[in-house]
């Protein structure tokens, strides 16, 4: 572990000191430090230090930056190699985050729809709340009128005792003589200029000066006004058109300290229809707890607390001051827990002193169950029968997609763990063999695709032990063929023939390792040499072997035999009798006579022999010298017909004769369209370059050869000799 550590300090450190972004982290950290230290050093700033804060900033977060894509692709590399892994995350993208976003969506629907619909039911509430305070304000400023403003008090209270009745909330009742109101129109200006009185530091409560029809002597109210004092002047911003609408009060909790509790409040103002109303009638709904137990039983939706913003800015509106401990005896309503027991909303209310609106930040309480029920009340039994079912439907389909969701995602697991199991398996079982353990084995546990290929890896791997052992065994024959190749050509002369007077060259090229052509030159004695090409038919390793038994045999017959004739059919005789019945040899055999100045040469069934007479002779016209013969080996007889049809023919040596003797491998040598290079273009050849010397010629043979075979492969053996005579008496001499 502490090695570890160790290097991955070595590592970082190395990152930071020896990488270009490394360097620029370091730098800009450095440049940064120094820019924090001259500050503080200096108690000042500039800009040029700014300017070179924000440069090393930007220096360490691009080096930053690089790392990080860095880190990441890093993390990708190491995260992503297995295929298990990519397998369980792409099943995770594929199949379980889809579901879980649309489950993720659903719920924030489902969320935001009884969201929104707590706040409508509670602003709905509180309409309600608003219109019948604006009724009762209504009623009671008419009675008044009508009553001539006598026993205002008796009035308010028997309106207050009516509306308390029919009312949960608090109801508190206040009639306060005013000098006039403002009209729609004057009500708009009279409340741009309470509020610039407002911005000047003089926030008074004003009324247009009229004079009205009767003026009542003093303040009355009816109910018990705990929530807060009763107003005593009606703002400015209200109209002789009265108003109605949501307010908000607080007040201090005796048993928290200073800690302000808030509270929702109705209120609405009404005046007599009359041109010059001399009093107006207000009317305060409390929104308590009773309200809030009503709420609840109607709708489901519970209201847990209230919240004004505290900001000292005089342009926000602000709650009214209300009596210290007020609702602190009441008792608390129950809330629902979860997401749906603390549900956020907003409220406008109004100030009363200024008409500016705020915002209320309120904690509602949701049951889902109770307003569901309150929904599907309104069909009566049958509708509600008929919900029931179609909420129970729902239910099982929501129940049955997490079950089949939970089953898709175990399934997806066990797959991919065999999908991937049996791909780790051949991964192991692929390193095995490249280390060469070709005998390992793949378990076959499943009956499927994987499981075959399996299989198949498994024979696969006996298939290339078995290819092993015949390379190897094919390694030992191309060997033991390349010693038999080179045992071969140790039997052939070995380099070109010396004797004076004569000069000769040849070649063999075996189509294989080994092959049946052979060649060879007998020296008989100082003035005689015996010259033998020879064809065994076939290719390969018995050609080979018969080619060497025939080279034995002839080395014997040619110190016996000086006749080419003789000697032929004594060979006849002799590889007839252990010549394989499908086999034959082809041969021609010539005698060199420089004393006497001639060659005597015999046939038995070889190619022809090429002649191109010496400059001395006349027209060097090329000859085809084709001497009746048959071929070596056949079983026909004992020889009778062989010897009867062999010829043997003798021709004078003259200086700048030519011979070529070749065997059927060059004349037959063919190209990609199989047609023959011909003895006809090889005695042409030969005519045309007769001048040049022997192992040129040779060459020059080969190259027209190569040319036309082209890309062809080599079909038999080739092998020639060239026999250039040259000064023979001098020779001999």
């Amino acid at each position: 572990m502490a090695r570890l550590t160790v290097d991955r300090r070595a590592g970082v450190r190395g990152a930071l000191l020896h990488t270009l972004p490394g360097r620029v982290i370091v730098v800009g950290v450095a440049l940064k430090l120094a820019v924090l230290s001259v500050i503080t050093l200096l108690g000042t700033d500039s800009p040029f230090l700014n300017v070179v804060d924000r440069v090393a900033g930007l220096a360490a977060a691009v080096g930053a930056g690089y790392f990080l894509v860095q880190l990441i692709l890093l993390a990708k590399r190491r995260l992503l190699w297995r295929v298990r892994r990519k397998m369980m995350i792409s099943y995770l993208f594929i199949g379980f985050v889809p579901a879980f976003f649309l489950v993720a969506f659903s719920l924030l629907c489902g969320f935001l729809l009884f969201l929104n619909f707590s706040s409508y039911l509670v602003q709905a509430r509180l309409q309600s709340l608003s219109d019948r305070a604006e009724f009762v304000a209504q009623n009671a400023a008419l009675e008044i009128q009508r009553a001539g403003g006598r026993d205002v008090a008796g009035i308010i209270s028997h309106r207050q005792a009516i509306a308390s009745d029919k009312s949960a909330a608090d109801v508190s009742i206040a009639v306060l003589p005013v000098t006039g109101c403002t009209t729609k129109a004057e009500a708009g200006n009279q409340k741009s200029d309470a509020g610039s009185q407002k911005s000047e530091g003089r926030s008074q409560p004003s009324v247009v000066s009229q004079t009205s029809d009767f003026r009542l002597p003093t303040f009355a109210r009816a109910g018990l006004w705990s929530h807060g004092e009763p107003p005593r002047a009606v703002p400015a911003w209200i109209g002789c058109s009265g108003y109605s609408g949501v307010f908000a009060y607080s007040h201090k909790k005796l048993s928290a300290g200073d800690d302000a509790d808030t509270h929702l409040l109705v209120r609405s103002v009404a005046f007599p229809d009359t041109p010059r109303p001399g009093y107006a009638v207000i009317v305060d709904l409390a929104v308590n707890d009773r309200v809030r137990q009503e709420l609840r039983r109607d709708t489901g939706v519970d209201v847990r607390s209230v919240t004004a913003s505290d900001t000292p800015d005089p342009e926000f509106a602000k709650p009214l001051p209300g009596v210290a401990g007020g609702h602190e005896g009441q008792p608390a309503v129950v809330a629902e827990s979860g997401v749906m027991g603390n549900l956020p909303g907003t409220i406008e209310f109004r100030d009363w002193l200024t008409g500016t609106t705020g915002s209320l930040t309120i904690r509602m309480s949701l049951s889902v169950a109770e307003l569901y029920d309150r929904i599907s009340s309104a069909g009566g039994n049958v509708g509600r029968r008929v919900g029931q079912g179609l909420l129970l439907a729902l239910f099982a389909i929501g129940a049955l997609f997490l079950i089949i969701q939970f089953m898709a995602l175990i399934a997806g697991l066990a797959l991919a763990k065999s999908i991937t199991g049996s791909v780790h398996q051949l991964f192991a079982g692929t390193e095995r063999v490249r280390q060469g353990d070709f005998t390992h084995k793949i378990a076959v546990k499943t009956d499927d695709q994987l499981g075959e290929l399996s299989v198949s890896f498994n024979s696969m791997t006996a298939s290339i032990e078995d290819l092993l052992v015949q390379a190897a065994e094919k390694k030992r024959l191309e060997e033991e063929l390349r010693i038999a190749h080179e045992i071969q050509m140790s039997l052939l002369p070995q380099g070109p023939l010396h004797m004076p007077g004569l000069s000769v060259t040849a070649l063999c090229v075996p189509a294989r390792e080994v092959g049946g052509d052979y060649y060879d030159f007998l020296p008989l004695d100082d003035h005689r040499v015996g010259v033998l090409i020879a064809d065994v038919s076939g290719k390969g390793t018995s050609a080979a072997l018969y080619m060497a038994e025939l080279k034995g045999l002839m080395l014997s017959l040619s110190e016996i035999h000086s006749s080419p004739r003789e000697l032929l059919i004594a060979a006849n005789r002799i590889i007839a009798h252990h010549l394989d019945a499908r086999s034959f040899i082809t041969m021609t055999y010539a005698v060199v006579d420089l004393r006497k100045r001639i060659m005597t040469y015999a046939r038995a069934g070889h190619t022809p022999l090429i002649y191109v007479p010496g400059a001395g002779v006349g027209a060097r016209d090329v000859r085809i010298l084709v001497p009746d013969g048959m071929v070596v080996g056949l079983k026909l007889d004992n020889g009778e017909m062989f010897g009867r049809l062999l010829q043997e023919e003798t021709i004078a040596l003259r200086p700048g004769d030519l011979y070529l003797f070749f065997t059927d491998g060059i004349s037959e040598a063919m190209n990609v369209h199989d047609d023959c290079f011909g003895e006809s273009r090889l005695g042409e050849l030969v005519q045309a370059h007769a001048h040049l010397p022997s192992a040129e010629l040779r060459e020059r043979v080969l190259r027209e050869i190569a040319a036309f075979v082209g890309d062809a492969p080599q079909h038999d053996d080739m092998t020639m000799i060239l026999l250039k005579v040259d000064e023979v008496g001098e020779a001999v001499a």
